[in-house]
């Protein structure tokens, strides 16, 4: 009996992860201390300045991965975790350093792990931040044939005084909302729910309100904030930032209330992408389940200082960034109140 006769192959895990190195050190920088492949990953803080903090964040690319198991396409599944822990750093003003993942599978698929490393790498290199290291573990009996699971963690940097935590957030204050590419990487269990197995609607077939085929809709990547953010972060322009994710502007704005402030959105002020609209159509959920599952079409949220609110849309102009005046801080306590159109 040997490791590959209970379902790991060695040998085949080392050609993959030799791979794996080549596409990693295409994101590496002068901080970067160590190759992969040791038990850590080394990355030099030298440079930073003294009043420098770390902010950190992991998650997972959920059920969407389901969709890309179904379609046999990985590409940008890496893509989708590296930006969505890029924007949830970015919210606090922080830059990021260097991102680690961790993709478990029941059976090693040399193709589909370069494919969605290659993401990974695509997506580090797109906002200047290092794949220093990661986890491919070949776990057979655990994980269905063809699937695996795919999280990360990242690490950034922004200095003390600088930090972005709604603190500043007052009475009056204008809430900007970004555009977002479509679900991101949450709510996928309800929309499968839905679309795929209640109305048993084909993956590959084309939707004719939606321009493309459904598959394609649910695959687009998670948007990365960061260079926007970046532009806009001059200190004081801004005095808060919500990614929108799993529980919508319902849940995710009162992260950074403080108290005595409430977020008054208007619903209507910003055009509902279709894909919302077919799963709400179709499914008959309710518009509280709808604002609280998923981004609705924004994806980021900015809260301005009504003083501060021209200088903040002229750059948003002059990156061409779609965004709309969504609502505004009142006062209250942090919640969410949602006034019609």
């Amino acid at each position: 009996m040997r490791y590959r006769d209970a379902g790991v192959d060695i040998d085949t895990a080392s050609r993959a992860k030799a791979r794996i190195k080549t596409l990693a050190r295409r994101t590496f920088n002068k901080r970067v201390l160590k190759d992969v492949g040791a038990f850590g990953g080394f990355f030099s803080l030298q440079g930073l300045p003294r009043d420098a903090v770390l902010v950190s964040s992991v998650d997972g690319v959920g059920t969407k991965l389901k969709i890309a198991f179904a379609l046999d396409r990985h590409a940008t599944v890496g893509e989708d975790i590296v930006n969505h822990c890029v924007n949830d750093i970015s919210v606090h003003g922080a830059a990021p350093l260097f991102f680690l993942d961790y993709l478990a599978t029941g059976k090693l698929r040399p193709r589909v792990v370069v494919d969605i490393v290659e993401g990974l790498a695509r997506a580090c290199r797109a906002v200047g931040c290092a794949l220093v290291g990661g986890e491919t573990a070949e776990m057979p009996g655990f994980y269905p044939p063809n699937e695996y699971d795919l999280a990360g963690c990242i690490v950034g940097w922004v200095r003390r005084s600088r930090i972005l935590d709604g603190s500043r957030i007052r009475p009056g204050d204008v809430i900007l909302g970004l555009a977002s590419s479509g679900l991101h990487t949450n709510g996928y269990s309800l929309a499968r729910k839905v679309l795929l197995e209640q109305e048993g609607l084909k993956l590959t077939a084309r939707v004719p309100e939606l321009g493309r085929t459904l598959g394609d809709a649910l695959l687009a990547p998670h948007r990365c904030y960061w260079p926007v953010v970046r532009t806009l972060l001059e200190p004081g322009l801004l005095n808060g930032i919500v990614h929108v994710t799993g529980g919508g502007l319902t849940d995710n704005t009162p992260r950074i209330l403080p108290r005595g402030c409430q977020a008054e959105i208007r619903l209507g002020s910003w055009p509902v992408p279709p894909l919302f609209e077919l799963i709400a159509r179709r499914g008959r959920v309710p518009q509280d389940d709808m604002l609280r599952t998923f981004n609705m079409g924004i994806g980021l949220a900015l809260i301005v200082a009504e003083r501060n609110l021209t200088r903040v849309t002229t750059a948003l102009q002059k990156m061409r960034e779609e965004f709309w005046i969504i609502g505004r801080i009142i006062r209250g306590r942090p919640s969410v109140q949602y006034l019609d159109a």
